[in-house]
Parts: C-alpha cells; structure tokens; sequence
C-alpha cells in the first residue's frame, strides 16, 4: 500500500458537529469524510468505484487531524502509562486532559515524560459563534439561534492519512478531493463554511515508520468497526472506548423527505489493540433513491509500551 498524507487549509471557519449546534469541533472523523466523498461520487458517476475500493480494502484513510504549520498531531493512545513524576496531581490532571500528542514525542508519551505543555493546541485557530434567525413558513415570528463555528489560522489546518493500493485510487482520491474543496465539508456549507484547499504530500518519517513496523498494540486512526468474525479476536488485550454514529443523510437525491441514517456503534479513534482487523463498510439506509454507507474500515498505527 502507498501512504500519503493530504494537507486541508480552510479558507472559510467551519462547523464540524459534536452533538450542540451552537458548538463546534475542529477536527472530523473518517466516516464524515467518506459520506462528504460519496456525495461528490455520485454527481461524478463514480459512487460505486468509491464504495468498491473501500469495501474492498484497496482504499483507507484516518480521521482528519491537527497540524500547526510543519508539526503533525495524533491521538492520545487509550493505554495507561505510568507517568515518571506520579505525585504531581496538577500534572496528572494536564496529561488527562491532552487529546493530540506530537507525532515524533509518542515515545515520550510511552516511557512517562510527556510534558502536557508540548501538546497544547490553543494556536491552531479560534472558537466562535454567531447568531441566526430561523424563518418560520408558518408565519410566526422568527426565532434567534447560534452556530457554533471553529477558524483555523492561516498556517495550520487538518490533515489526513491515505492508504491506496494503486494508483487508480490515487487519482480517485484527488478527483473527489478537488470536488469537496468546492463544495466544503461539515455543517451549514450553503453559508459558504468549510472549504479548503488542499496539499498532497508524502507521510512524515516518524509516521511512516509507525505504519509499517509491527508494534507491541495497534491503535486506531480512525473510528471502526470489525467484522462479525474478527470482533472475538478484536476484543482480546484491547483497550477502547465505543462511540454511537448516527446522523441524517445529507444526500439531495436520496428522498423528498430528509432521513436518518441507523445508529451503528464503533471503536473510537485512539483505541488501541492487540490484535487489527478489517472492520467494513456498512448499509445505514432504509429504502431511498440510492445506497447509504458508513465508512468504518480500520486504519493502525504500530505504537509500543
């Protein structure tokens, strides 16, 4: 398999869902980003090759995570690890709080020296909300309500993790890419939120090793799913957290009505295991004009103790 990584620079603030409208996350998970490409494959007529390469393993990527300029993040590993300074209580309450760790300081993170202050994110951009007015079609008064929004400065943004079997994938990824640039990615794109240019380019050193070594545990990039026949063995050794992925479909030609796809339970990003797995990618839909999936294959990055 080819790595790469792809480089997002927003040039919009945008709106990426966590559960409150008037609340914002800055990063999105991979599933969002395979509904968003599927979106963009059917006005292209290349739904089912999208669908084919993912189901089939030939395609997988990560959630989207943070970088500050030329300084790649990933998630905390949900391993406990013994810190060197064990009766720092304030320290302890920093290190729990840490969400993205430094791709090059995880070994620091393993032997216990993580330092909360190397991890801190607050010059990735800035958090805001504004103010709307919902227009009743019933004539009653309008209703006041916020968005939240996130805003990345100029030099920072997200990246994502490819893993592409051939080079048809490649040039599969770079044609949606170009298309979801345009039209945005999360919530309220009809105001202009969440476009992006991009950048291709080839992975970090530090995290192409950590892809392609074998590892002592197997942490997850990307929220996932495994198989009926692989959950058993999943499951040993594994340290993980579940998570419930629901939403409506966003799809403008799926139905006259709009509808919800079904709840399907999840790995959460960071999880670690002893043992990778497939996982799949999983119909959502009831009826509607054309199939619905939830992207949920696993992407590991080796990570040791």
């Amino acid at each position: 398999m080819k790595h790469l990584i792809s480089r997002l620079r927003f040039s919009a603030p945008v709106h990426f869902g966590r559960g409150m409208l008037n609340d914002s996350a800055f990063c999105f998970s991979a599933d969002t980003l395979f509904s968003a490409f599927y979106i963009e494959a059917l006005k292209l007529g290349r739904e089912d090759e999208l669908y084919s390469a993912a189901a089939g393993g030939a395609l997988r990527f990560s959630d989207a995570f943070p970088f500050l300029k030329e300084r790649y993040f990933l998630p905390k590993p949900m391993l406990y690890v013994e810190p060197k300074d064990p009766g720092d209580s304030k320290e302890k309450k920093r290190f729990k709080k840490i969400q993205y760790i430094p791709i090059e300081l995880l070994p620091d993170f393993f032997r216990g020296e993580l330092e909360a202050e190397s991890c801190d994110l607050s010059e990735l951009g800035e958090e805001s909300s504004q103010v709307r007015a919902a227009i009743s079609r019933t004539g009653d008064d309008t209703r006041p309500y916020c968005v939240g929004d996130f805003s990345f400065r100029e030099e920072n943004g997200l990246y994502l993790l490819f893993a592409l079997a051939t080079e048809r994938e490649e040039e599969l990824i770079e044609t949606l890419l170009r298309s979801l640039a345009y039209s945005g990615i999360g919530g309220k794109r009809s105001s202009g939120k969440g476009r992006f240019s991009y950048e291709m380019r080839e992975v970090p050193e530090a995290l192409r090793k950590a892809i392609t070594e074998e590892g002592e545990h197997y942490m997850l990039l990307c929220s996932a799913l495994p198989e009926e026949g692989e959950l058993e063995s999943a499951l040993e050794g594994a340290s993980y957290l579940l998570q419930r992925r629901s939403g409506f479909i966003l799809s403008e030609n799926f139905s006259p009505e709009q509808q919800k796809k079904r709840d399907l339970y999840t790995f959460r990003v960071g999880s670690c295991f002893q043992h990778r797995f497939q996982g799949g990618v999983y119909p959502v839909n009831e009826g509607g004009a054309h199939p619905v999936y939830r992207y949920a294959r696993g992407l590991f990055l080796g990570v040791g103790r």
